[in-house]
């Protein structure tokens, strides 16, 4: 047995143990546990931990809105988790014959990444633990410190309540390796990360819930409420340095309003820049790694704008939080359609709404196929042709889209980190992951009387042109 196998088969050993204890936990004892765990990671004083240990270690986002995500995503988390029946019978169907009876899944491990390493594993923890499963946490190696930070609060409220501590467990020195043997030794896996983790999970051989990659993109048709749709696509841009898959990376915005979103824009804090320094940007942006291939540079990822506009030569006021570059061709500014993982926005302009749908196709096939696409207008049909053929798993309509893609106070979606994209990405489902997928579920089913319906019945007219 290697090193590797031995690490990880203590880690399950230990999940297994702790698991078995919990296994036969009433509805009301394991949310108890659910609630005590999110408070850990909810209460002031432990997310200012959270979050200035994980803006220390990585160098990404920023304290403040951090703490924020914090509040947001873990009670959004436990009140999603806190709705549903995990224990015992859950559903029943008198007319049918049906009983469905939840049972755990076992263990599972969950790949979280360096954009987001205390969020992210809090609000997960939640949904895994409401299930009655372990878990166990590989963390990206750059922010192996703070998973051991949101851990050990998670543990300190497994304590609380009496339940055992090895129900959350974490890779000390997390590697591509050690991720790879705990997935192939856990039940379930749940990948939160990119695409090439995304990728390995799938490639594991054990179930698994993967994410596909962010490339948000926005339409602002004419009809929009300008002021409105400029703080809201501004506010998510800049949130914690765009640390969010669900930030919008491009907007597409009707030309009769396009300089009024701009001025928009600008009222907020954003700085547009010029065509000159929309190249020194991009110099900056995409860099060739050490094969020689042009790739995002990791420097700019979730960094402050200033930052960024330093990088390029470009001087902007120390409180500007987001870029904005205004592109023409969205067949020629090839680079400018994708994530780029950083506060800075893209502007295409369109001239009717046909042409809206075309771009924003052509911007979410180059990249984040069935993530998410946005929309600020009134006009229901509008929404609805958007709905009807964007290949995109939610959409947003007059929202922010990085809070609002994993559900918040104001919408309905289920709250959560991992947002799954469907077969567009190469995912197993495009629900935003919660509770309901970390459960197994017992049907039994009792006999009734057949009802069979008459062929003639089910094939209508085919039934009278063919069926006799």
């Amino acid at each position: 047995m290697t090193e590797n196998e031995q690490i990880i088969r203590e880690l399950v050993k230990r999940a297994r143990i702790a698991q078995a204890q919990v296994e036969n936990y009433t509805q009301e004892q394991i949310d108890n546990v659910c609630r005590s765990v999110a408070w850990q990671t909810y209460c002031n004083a432990n997310i200012k931990v959270c979050a200035e240990t994980a803006v220390e270690e990585t160098g990404m986002g920023n304290v403040a809105d951090k703490i924020i995500k914090h509040k947001v995503k873990v009670l959004g988390s436990l009140l999603e988790s806190l709705k549903g029946k995990t224990v015992g019978l859950v559903e029943e169907n008198a007319l049918l014959g049906i009983r469905k009876y939840a049972k755990p899944v076992g263990v599972i491990g969950a790949l979280t990444p360096v954009t987001n390493p205390t969020a992210t594993p809090a609000s997960n923890a939640i949904s895994i633990l409401k299930g009655r499963n372990a878990l166990i946490l590989a963390p990206h190696p750059a922010a192996k410190r703070s998973a051991k930070v949101v851990c050990d609060f998670m543990r300190a409220g497994l304590r609380a309540v009496g339940a055992p501590e090895d129900l959350v467990q974490f890779v000390a020195e997390p590697s591509l390796e050690l991720s790879q043997e705990l997935m192939r030794q856990v039940d379930l896996v749940l990948a939160t990360g990119g695409p090439g983790v995304v990728k390995a999970a799938y490639s594991s051989g054990k179930p698994a819930y993967g994410v596909g990659a962010g490339n948000a993109v926005a339409i602002v048709a004419e009809d929009a409420d300008i002021q409105d749709a400029a703080q809201k696509i501004y506010f998510s841009k800049a949130f914690d340095h765009a640390t969010s898959c669900s930030s919008e990376n491009s907007i597409v915005v009707h030309d009769r309003v396009y300089d009024a979103l701009l001025d928009g824009l600008r009222a907020q804090g954003a700085y547009v820049c010029s065509v000159q320094e929309r190249d020194a940007l991009e110099n900056v942006l995409w860099v060739p790694n050490k094969k020689g291939v042009i790739t995002i540079n990791g420097a700019i990822v979730a960094a402050s704008a200033p930052k960024i506009a330093s990088m390029a030569g470009i001087e902007v006021p120390d409180a500007t939080r987001s870029l904005v570059v205004e592109c023409a061709d969205v067949h020629a500014d090839s680079r400018w359609r994708g994530e780029k993982l950083s506060p800075i926005l893209t502007v295409w302009r369109y001239r009717d709404f046909d042409e809206a749908l075309d771009i924003v196709k052509t911007l979410t096939d180059y990249a984040g196929a069935g993530h998410s696409s946005g929309i600020h207008t009134f006009n229901a049909g509008y929404i609805e042709k958007l709905a009807l053929s964007q290949k995109s798993s939610r959409i947003m309509v007059r929202q922010p889209m990085a809070p609002a893609n994993g559900g918040n106070f104001y919408n309905g979606m289920p709250s959560t980190v991992s947002l799954g994209c469907g077969t567009w990405a190469g995912n197993s489902t495009t629900e935003n992951i919660h509770w309901k997928h970390f459960i197994n579920v017992t049907w039994v089913s009792e006999p009734f009387e057949p009802i069979r319906p008459q062929d003639g019945e089910v094939w209508e007219a085919f039934w009278e042109k063919f069926g006799k």
